[in-house]
């Protein structure tokens, strides 16, 4: 009895602590509300699943408990026992993944309007890139990685020369814009991860992987790495600014460009050169 008493008030508990405790999600700040009613579903579906499995639990201790002269049926086998729970479990794992797979088709699916920022992760600082003028980023190879040029941007394509290189310092984006994050690592793996955003993503040395947001307010959140990646793991952390559309561009204007960084004077693909 003592046993069973105490599985319903590990039930009770767990209910009283989700609905009372005073944790929960960091305010959201990017259009991915899908993920945070996802994992909502996710906790109601395992929530109820444990509650039922230890209040079964605790049923049966006190139904079957022991009684002087009573002896237990012996019944190894119940097909009708097994339809069920395949029958049960089969629509538990369908409702766990379906909603899942639904917001990873969004997720993975890129508007076409979205501006492509490269986010590059080394221990342990991140540094990004950002298309210039033009409006597109320039090939880059790890091969090219040096102390002169730390992103390995490709110093032959003209299209990279005013890519807007940050390194090592804070990234600002634009608010209402769809942004696709081209994401790099130069050593181990990493993985960039804003909370507020609910939006991260492995980076895979030799491996570009990717995913969007859109920012939807402005402020200043905290990067972080979501992947042990050695002993300075946890001081891996960076700052993005969401801004206003004006303060994004007067930032952007404070910037350098890869060929100003580089020193180097290479053809532009409309026949002038910059240095």
């Amino acid at each position: 009895m003592a046993i069973a008493i105490v599985l319903v008030l590990v039930v009770a508990g767990s209910v009283l602590f989700h609905v009372l405790s005073p944790w929960w999600f960091t305010p959201i700040a990017s259009n991915w509300s899908y993920i945070d009613n996802t994992l909502v579903i996710t906790f109601w579906i395992t929530g109820i699943v444990f509650a039922a499995v230890v209040l079964f639990m605790a049923y049966c201790i006190w139904r079957f408990r022991h009684r002087e002269g009573t002896k237990a049926d012996y019944e190894p086998e119940s097909g009708r026992l097994e339809g069920w729970l395949t029958v049960v479990t089969a629509i538990g794992v369908a409702a766990l993944l379906a909603p899942g797979l639904y917001v990873w088709s969004q997720f993975v699916s890129v508007p076409d309007d979205a501006t492509e920022v490269e986010v590059v992760a080394q221990q342990w600082q991140w540094s990004y890139r950002l298309p210039g003028a033009d409006g597109k980023l320039g090939t880059s190879e790890a091969r090219l990685i040096s102390p002169e040029n730390p992103l390995g941007v490709n110093p032959e394509d003209p299209v990279g020369q005013d890519d807007v290189i940050v390194e090592a310092a804070d990234l600002h984006l634009p608010v209402d814009k769809p942004v696709k994050m081209l994401l790099r690592s130069i050593d181990v793996l990493h993985d960039f991860y804003v909370p507020e955003f609910r939006a991260k993503m492995d980076m895979v040395p030799g491996s570009v992987t990717y995913f969007w947001f859109t920012p939807i307010r402005t402020g200043t959140f905290e990067v972080l790495c979501a992947e042990l990646c050695g002993v300075g793991h946890g001081f891996m952390r960076g700052i993005v600014m969401v801004d206003t559309e004006e303060d994004y561009q007067a930032w952007l204007q404070e910037q350098s460009t890869f060929a100003q960084l580089s020193g180097t004077e290479v053809g532009m693909a409309d026949g002038e050169t910059t240095k």
